[in-house]
């Protein structure tokens, strides 16, 4: 490290002090700073840039007070420009979506706890648009705010009710504090507590708030009622369907409570909850066996799910690894998981909640807490079946009665540098049903403990995680887990251990599965020269997808880079940041199952464009999976080269796009590209659109398996592959119209279409290897049409029909059309209230042909028929 890097480690600059005083008179919440009060209040003024020019004075002036009374906080800020008024930049924008793309803005961060950990952060721009959070910029308080332009620059005034924050018992208050401010037009971002930019910072760095007293603890409740009405214009699958109609109306009503219990202890619980979605999910092609992972959207799991976050996972560059997630939110009230057999089968959309509670906060001992408890109902489905004896109904269950709870705890020590934390996670279903008893276990556990450790100023880190986990049920269901792609215990040349404590061996009486999983990371985070070492595991049977989210157990993955971060700006770049690197993994068994290399810049040019370019290489490996639960094959190398290159973001019109190119030894080329379009004609519209076209080739895409007595390398049964190419095309389309900081029309728009051509039917030689042969058309492989009109392959791997079985198939080629789309008029028509009206509308089709002709398929695509929702909710806030 550089002798003056390294003294700034050791010695960092002292945080600067302000005080707040008690506000003295009254103070009208509009922006204007004309009230007398503030001038009782000495302003901060000293301000330091960490763009353009590191560390030296902000070229414009700031100065900043701070009041308060036995209610709240109040904050008046004055930002002057030198050329006034012209050298304000504002913007209308919904709450929650400012950025430094579009104006300029100031940022204020309060480490409530002074633990130096935890903060909340208010923004606030010369349009009074405003985003605020917690970490999660989807916690929404209700506070006061307004913004006023003059001839001097723009003033700001804001008021935050105590009640809206959490904080220390203690009469004497002392806060951290940090003030940044963006200079839209002069690209200058400022900052009242000041640190190198490849330093590490945060709270530990943080301005004092001093002289602040809170003699009453705020024990604000707050009453949330809603009510949704839907309708649901839906063209059922079949007119047959006696369950199905073209015309639904739905509506419901519930509520949500918020009481604070003590200034660092708040307690959300909802009755007959809303969990609907107000966006839409965006349209994939899975062709894995592997879960698509969503967002959580719902905003009762959103706001302090910060308090149950477990699983951190960071490196400079990585790729093809999961993190040790505990918790999943979207698993509570997901859609039924059990789908009984016949005819016609009307499974229930989602699970419904019938109530959640969830406690969160700070103890006095530095101790955060999270607890969190919910209850969902049993759901039937309703199913007709009908065969020669007429047709019969009844409605078997589709998800058993559940309750679903998470305890998180974590203490920190030495001003936040070192902190350490437990989560418990339990699942508990009640069900009778012998479908239920067979498919879904009874109870998982989970128990995780997670360290974070920081030393020489945050300079060098240790962080890791280690789990345990424990799923009980009955010998059927711990049979589908142990045969699920995230394990494949059937594999029959896995080198089966046992099933002691840990399970390691496929066992069909069995009736748990436990495991363990961890992670470790040790790093140099700080400087110029930087340096991480990693591992991730997951033993065999760790299984956690009751509560969380996992796609694959079973491996060690391990992970070294070196890194050079330059803040410096020189002619060409502002900043960049290089990476070399390796990765590696390899299953229980011992085998490496994959292995990159990589490297890669990342930066901006000095005229504020960003780029990026890496490669990675990937020489040939193992690979487990390729046969679904069959033996070990190897997977060809490849390199793939991906580049990011973008325009000045603070234009009226800017652009990104991000292309790749990667070919495999194994003779596929697979490539990219994408284009970002944002166009902003006036400071409260925003119109974006991203066309993406991408051509990806497999060269063993798994079709089916079969039993074969003649395939006796792999035991019995012949697997079958083919080449794939798929074709995607789609266009992400949105228009944000910002009326005023509380009215805003929000429209999504996204077509898709997707082809994929399988062809060179294929098997591998052996297993262990990666040479494969491709069938003889007519003679190995035989082409029919069947009594209903499609194609159906049958292979006969000798050729000569002498074959003990053969295996046949269905024609895998695929042209999947998709349009999602929705439109969102938000109104926060008071503070804390909120009205929604919304329009969702989708259209799909699809056909087994597999060449992409886009002109068959945008006339197909627009040529279905649309499923329209009309959704209309309301919210009113009730403080207390």
């Amino acid at each position: 490290m550089p002798a003056a890097a390294q003294s700034r480690n050791v010695h960092p600059t002292p945080p600067p002090v302000v005080r707040v005083v008690a506000r003295s008179g009254d103070v009208a919440i509009d922006g204007k700073l004309d009230e007398a009060a503030w001038s009782a209040a000495t302003p901060a003024t000293e301000f330091r840039q960490s763009q353009p020019t590191e560390g030296a004075a902000a070229t414009q002036r700031m100065e900043i007070r701070f009041l308060f009374d036995d209610d709240a906080l109040y904050v008046g800020a004055r930002m002057y420009d030198s050329l006034g008024a012209r050298g304000v930049r504002g913007a209308l924008v919904r709450r929650d979506q400012l950025d430094e793309s579009l104006s300029d803005y100031i940022q204020l961060s309060f480490d409530t706890y002074h633990d130096h950990v935890s903060t909340v952060y208010f923004w606030i721009n010369p349009s009074g648009s405003i985003r605020d959070g917690t970490g999660d910029p989807t916690w929404d308080p209700v506070w006061q705010s307004g913004a006023a332009v003059d001839s001097l620059g723009w003033t700001a005034e804001l008021r935050i009710p105590f009640s809206q924050l959490n904080f220390s018992r203690d009469i004497d208050q002392t806060w951290g504090l940090q003030v940044i401010r963006w200079a839209h037009a002069r690209n200058e971002r400022t900052h009242l507590a000041w640190w190198p930019n490849n330093e590490n910072g945060g709270p530990p760095r943080y301005a004092h708030l001093e002289g602040m007293r809170v003699t009453s603890r705020p024990r604000g409740m707050e009453l949330v009622p809603y009510v949704v009405t839907q309708a649901n214009y839906v063209r059922p699958a079949s007119a047959a369907n006696p369950f199905t109609d073209d015309t639904e109306y739905k509506y419901r009503i519930g509520g949500d409570v918020k009481y604070r219990l003590t200034s660092n202890l708040t307690l959300n619980a909802t009755i007959n909850p809303d969990f609907g979605q107000v966006e839409v999910d965006p349209a994939v092609v899975n062709l894995s066996t592997f879960e698509t992972f969503f967002q959580e959207r719902r905003p009762f799991f959103i706001e302090g799910a910060s308090a149950f976050g477990f699983g951190s996972f960071s490196c400079f560059f990585c790729s093809n690894v999961q993190n040790l997630g505990m918790f999943y939110t979207r698993r509570i009230g997901r859609r039924p998981q059990l789908t009984p057999a016949g005819t016609f089968v009307d499974v229930p959309d989602n699970t419904t909640i019938l109530a959640a509670a969830k406690i969160t906060g700070r103890l006095k001992n530095r101790m955060t807490v999270g607890f969190l408890d919910a209850v969902t109902r049993r759901e039937d489905a309703d199913v007709m079946v009908e065969d020669a004896s007429g047709r019969r109904f009844f409605s078997p269950e589709a998800e058993p009665f559940s309750n679903y709870l998470v305890g998180r705890t974590r203490r920190d020590y030495k001003d936040g540098n070192y902190r350490f934390g437990v989560i418990l996670t339990s699942v508990d279903r009640f069900t009778d049903d012998s479908l239920a008893l067979t498919r879904l276990p009874g109870h998982a556990r989970g128990l995780g403990f997670d360290w974070d450790m920081n030393w020489k100023n945050r300079t060098y880190n240790f962080v890791g995680q280690y789990a345990l986990s424990d799923v009980r049920g009955s010998a059927p269901s711990i049979l589908r887990l142990q045969r699920s792609s995230a394990r494949y215990f059937q594999k029959p040349d896995r080198e089966h251990g046992g099933n002691g404590i840990f399970s390691d061996a496929f066992d069909v009486a069995a009736d748990r599965l436990s495991g363990y999983g961890g992670y470790g990371r040790v790093a140099k985070d700080a400087g110029t020269w930087l340096w991480e070492s990693s591992v991730n595991y997951r033993s065999p049977g760790f299984e956690v997808n009751d509560i969380a989210f996992l796609t694959r157990a079973d491996y060690f993955w391990q992970n070294f880079n070196f890194a050079r971060s330059v803040s410096k700006p020189s002619k060409l770049f502002r900043y960049y940041f290089t990476v070399v690197g390796t990765q590696q993994q390899f299953n229980y068994d011992g085998d490496l199952i994959d292995r990159q290399f990589h490297s890669g810049i990342f930066g901006q040019f000095a005229n504020y464009w960003p780029v990026n370019f890496f490669v990675i290489r990937r020489p040939e490996s193992y690979e487990d999976r390729l046969t679904r639960g069959g033996p070990t094959v190897r997977r060809r190398g490849s390199t793939t080269w991906f580049g990011f290159l973008g325009t000045d973001a603070r234009k009226p019109i800017s652009f990104t796009t991000s292309p790749n190119y990667g070919y495999s030894e194994a003779g596929t080329v697979g490539y990219s590209f994408d284009l970002s379009i944002t166009y902003k004609p006036a400071n409260n519209i925003q119109l974006s659109l991203g066309p993406a076209y991408n051509v990806s080739a497999s060269p063993y895409q798994f079709v089916t398996a079969g039993a074969d007595s003649t395939a006796t390398a792999f035991f019995g049964t012949r697997y079958v592959f083919a080449e794939l190419r798929q074709t995607l095309l789609s266009m992400n389309t949105r228009v944000n119209v910002t009326f005023s900081p509380r009215l805003t029309l929000e429209a999504f728009m996204q077509p898709l279409i997707a082809s994929g051509d399988f062809f060179e039917y294929r098997e591998f030689l052996a297993p262990r290897q990666s040479a494969m042969r491709n069938y003889i058309p007519g003679t190995e492989l035989i082409t029919f049409t069947s009594s209903s009109g499609g194609t159906v392959y049958t292979v006969d791997a000798d050729g000569a029909g002498t074959a003990a079985q053969t295996v046949s198939f269905g024609e895998p080629d695929f042209n999947f059309r998709s349009l999602r789309g929705n439109a969102v008029l938000r109104w926060e028509y008071r503070p804390g209230s909120t009205l929604y009206l919304v329009w969702q509308q989708s259209r799909s089709s699809s056909a087994p042909v597999g060449d992409f002709d886009f002109a068959r398929d945008r006339s197909a695509l627009f040529g279905a028929h649309p499923d329209n929702i009309f959704l209309v909710k309301a919210s009113y806030w009730f403080g207390f």
